[in-house]
C-alpha cells in the first residue's frame, strides 16, 4: 500500500502528528519544525557527495550511491522511531500518525516513509516538505493580529509583568524568550545562544497559531525590530506598532535599582564589553566614565549613565513616526513590582 501524502493544510494541527525530519543534521540544526525529531537519512557529507553526483552524473547514479548509505541505517532508524513512538503513546494514550518530511517532499522522505510504513507504523509523507512549511510560516506574519503592547523604559520589569499576566491565564507571547535575548547591548548576558533567524520565525509562527486558536488577542512587549541577531518580520512589526502601547511609567531611581540587581551579578569584564559595543552612540566621555565606574565596581554609577542613554533611545523609538508611531496609554506605577503592575493591566 502506498504511503499517503499530506498537504500544507495540516500545519495548524501539527500537534496531531509525530513529526520526523529526515534532512541532514546541518539542515536540521539551521532550522526545523519546532516539534520535529531529527532522523537524517544522510550525513552532511553523504548529502554533499550525492548532490554532486546528481549534478555531475545523473539521478540514477545518485540513487545508486545513496542506497548503501540508507541500507546500513535502516535498523537503527526503526529502533529510534520505536523509542519516540513509545514515548508518544505513554504521553497521549494513543498511537501516533508519523509525518515524514525532507526539504521538498522528494526521495529522502519517500524512502524513509516507505521503510516506516513497511515496518508497520502509520505513516504519511508531507507534500512539499519543509519548504511548504516555511511558506506557511511566512504567511502567518502577513495576518492582522489584535495585540496589547506593553511598553516602558528600560528597567521597568516588563518581562516579569508579562510572566505574571501569563500566570494569570492571559495570552502572552514572549518575544525576548523566543529570541534568547533581552534586546539591548547587554541582552545576551545570561541567555542561551540565539537561534537562526529562520528558527526564530518558525517558533514565533507556532506561538501565533496556538494563541490565535484560543484567544482573540495577546499581550506582547514593545520591541525594536531587531532583538539581538533576530529580526521581527516587517509586516508583523508594523502590526505591533499600529497597536495601542500601554506604557508602564516608573520613576528612574526605582528602575535603576532593578537594573543594578538584574545585571550586577554578571562579570565586570562582560559588562564593560557590552558598554563598549554602544560607545559610538553613548559618546566617548560617557563611555569612559561608565567603564571607570565598572572597573571600580560602582555598578550603580555605571548603570545610571547607561539607563539615561537607553531612556533617550526608547523615547526616540516610541515616538518615531516612520515605523509607524505608537498610540500610547500611560500607566503610572511607583515601583518595579511585577505582581502589582500586572494587576494594573489585567482588565485593560
Amino acid at each position: 500500500m502506498a504511503v499517503q501524502k499530506t498537504g500544507e493544510g495540516i500545519f495548524e494541527n501539527l500537534s496531531n502528528y509525530l513529526i520526523i525530519d529526515v534532512r541532514s543534521p546541518g539542515e536540521y540544526a539551521h532550522a526545523h519544525i519546532p516539534t520535529a525529531f531529527s532522523l537524517p537519512l544522510f550525513t552532511d557529507e553523504e548529502r554533499a557527495e550525492i548532490g554532486t553526483t546528481y549534478k555531475q552524473e545523473s539521478r540514477e547514479a545518485a540513487i545508486k550511491l545513496g542506497l548503501p548509505f540508507f541500507g546500513t541505517k535502516m535498523q537503527n532508524m526503526i529502533e529510534q522511531v520505536e523509542g519516540w513512538v513509545a514515548s508518544y503513546e505513554k504521553t497521549n494514550n494513543k498511537k501516533p500518525i508519523i509525518l515524514v518530511h525532507c526539504w521538498r517532499g522528494g526521495m529522502r522522505s519517500a524512502a524513509v516513509a516507505w521503510l516506516l510504513d513497511l515496518y508497520g507504523f502509520q505513516t504519511e509523507q508531507l507534500t512539499g516538505g519543509y519548504k511548504a512549511y516555511r511558506n506557511w510560516v511566512l504567511a502567518q506574519f502577513e495576518k492582522n493580529y489584535s495585540m496589547k503592547v506593553l511598553g516602558g523604559y528600560t528597567g521597568s520589569g516588563k518581562t516579569e509583568i508579562l510572566l505574571q499576566l501569563h500566570k494569570s491565564k492571559l495570552p502572552v507571547i514572549d518575544l525576548e524568550g523566543l529570541a534568547n535575548h533581552k534586546g539591548s547591548a547587554f541582552g545576551a548576558l545570561g541567555q542561551n545562544e540565539q537561534t537562526s533567524q529562520e528558527q526564530f520565525e518558525n517558533n514565533l509562527a507556532e506561538e501565533l497559531i496556538h494563541i490565535s486558536a484560543v484567544h482573540s488577542y495577546f499581550w506582547i512587549e514593545d520591541e525594536s525590530q531587531r532583538i539581538g541577531t533576530n529580526m521581527l518580520p516587517i509586516t508583523f512589526f508594523k502590526n505591533m506598532r499600529n497597536s495601542i502601547c500601554y506604557f508602564i511609567d516608573i520613576p528612574f531611581d526605582a528602575r535603576l535599582q532593578f537594573i543594578v540587581q538584574a545585571y550586577g551579578k554578571f562579570a565586570v569584564a562582560d559588562l564593560i564589553a557590552a558598554t563598549l559595543r554602544i560607545q559610538k552612540r553613548l559618546g566617548g566621555l560617557e563611555t569612559k566614565t561608565a567603564v571607570n565606574f565598572l572597573v571600580e565596581n560602582n555598578i550603580e554609577g555605571a548603570f545610571s549613565i547607561l539607563l539615561k542613554y537607553y531612556d533617550k533611545v526608547y523615547l526616540k523609538n516610541i515616538e518615531a513616526a516612520a515605523i509607524p508611531k505608537f498610540k500610547t496609554e500611560k500607566i503610572v506605577a511607583s515601583e518595579v513590582h511585577s505582581i502589582h503592575n500586572a494587576g494594573l493591566l489585567m482588565h485593560l
